[in-house]
């Protein structure tokens, strides 16, 4: 212990991470009561485990994690590396490779968003924000350090962990030291760089549709005009296709077959979100996990059907791939109704909350960074996991902190919490 320093401990993030943990461990048993499974045994072992880790980090002083942080991020980006197709031990599922087998399956992606976070804060922490050469400096350094594990996760591909980064770098950048103009200034050049990156994907977008009139013409003259693409942004022609194949995947791949076909449902929980009828007319393709969750929500009434009644998961119309990890909360909806849901909802609500109270009472920036950057993280995944429940959001794939079946993820939710621990433990006492 420091100087100046005084040990405490916060108990309100801990009763909420046993209150959902317990509640979810409840959940992923009813998800599966139909067919046995025995996912609820493994989720008490990793929830074991987590308090463990937990206990570790928080007894940790947050400050190491300013000293190794640079060893941390680059972990978490070889983790992501080693997802790549090139890689003996990346897991290949559905057309995506998010996972690596090491004996057990490991998901990068959490580990990834741990190391971002940390060596984010601890840029922020350690620049000087004075002049706005200082703060464009800063600003470059942390948008790479962003930049980079989203770029590989995007790839994997994984749209919905890509989410979680944009709003987890703004939230930093707002608590830091940089001014309101600044702040909006940064903002409106990331609005415009995507915009840029749009008018590239549009204008190669078009350049292939030259290309197949100019074969479909069998005019050699008309083929001499099209052959290159002219860009001045520093993206190969692969990855232009990787965008396409998400937003309009008849551009790159008239024929559902080549580039596209690995991606199609991702581009069918899109669609699925915005023009339903569309992707599936019948309601029984792409947007049955959507509709079956809704109707697990909406049959739940005020008080629910009861603890392992649930009619949704039991009897397979939500199905058992989903029911116990991604839609969770539709169990939950539909069991305990309104009023279950919503004691769920005000658990999240509080442990946000507390996070941000206690970045309030640090005392440097960053612990104030971490708990911030922890804080809003879990927000966001709270979020868009409900909001795809009640169809307010695409579905996406992000889980439920705590109550979610995982184990990579598991275990991150409860490192960050014990970097949130940490931060009130080990924060300075200037009374």
């Amino acid at each position: 212990m420091y100087p100046g320093e005084r040990l405490r401990f916060d108990i309100l993030n801990p009763i909420c991470m046993f209150l959902l943990c317990s509640l979810g461990l409840l959940f992923v048993y009813s998800a599966q009561i139909s067919y046995d499974g025995g996912h609820w045994k493994r989720q008490l072992f990793f929830i074991v485990a987590g308090v463990g880790i937990y206990s570790l980090v928080s007894a940790l002083n947050y400050k190491i994690f300013l000293q190794y942080a640079h060893f941390i991020y680059m972990a978490g980006i070889v983790g992501l590396v080693l997802t790549m197709p090139f890689s003996p031990i990346s897991v290949d599922q559905m057309g995506a490779r998010r996972w690596i087998d090491v004996g057990i399956t490991i998901q990068p992606t959490e580990g990834a968003k741990i190391g971002t976070l940390i060596m984010a804060a601890s840029i922020l922490a350690r620049s000087e924000i004075g002049t706005v050469e200082d703060s464009l400096i800063v600003l470059a350094k942390v948008a790479g350090v962003f930049l980079l594990p989203m770029l590989l996760i995007f790839l994997q591909p994984d749209l919905g962990s890509s989410l979680v980064f944009p709003p987890m770098i703004f939230a930093l950048l707002y608590v830091s030291r940089l001014s309101e103009k600044f702040f909006l200034s940064a903002f409106a050049a990331f609005a415009i760089a995507l915009a840029v990156l749009g008018a590239d994907i549009y204008g190669y977008s078009q350049h292939l549709e030259a290309q197949r009139t100019a074969e479909r013409s069998g005019s050699a003259e008309e083929k001499s005009m099209v052959d290159d693409y002219q860009s001045l942004l520093p993206i190969h022609n692969y990855q232009r296709n990787r965008i396409l194949t998400f937003v309009a995947p008849d551009v790159v791949d008239p024929s559902g077959t080549g580039a596209s076909s690995s991606h199609n449902y991702q581009r069918d929980r899109i669609l699925t979100f915005v023009a339903p009828d569309v992707v599936d007319p019948t309601g029984a393709g792409a947007s049955w996990n959507a509709n079956q969750a809704k109707i697990s929500a909406a049959t739940g009434g005020l008080s629910g059907k009861g603890l392992f009644r649930g009619t949704q998961a039991q009897l397979g119309y939500l199905p058992q791939a989903v029911a116990h990890n991604d839609f969770i909360f539709s169990v939950v909806a539909e069991e305990t109704g309104f009023l279950g849901s919503a004691f769920i909802v005000g658990l999240f609500c509080l442990m946000v909350a507390n996070g941000i109270r206690i970045a309030g009472l640090a005392r440097d920036r960053f612990g104030m960074q971490l708990a911030i950057g922890v804080s809003v993280l879990f927000l966001v995944h709270f979020f868009i996991n409900i909001g795809m429940t009640i169809g307010i959001t695409p579905i996406t794939g992000l889980p439920l902190p705590f109550l979610s079946y995982g184990g990579s993820f598991v275990l991150s939710c409860f490192i960050l919490q014990g970097l949130v621990q940490s931060v009130y433990r080990y924060r300075k006492d200037f009374s």
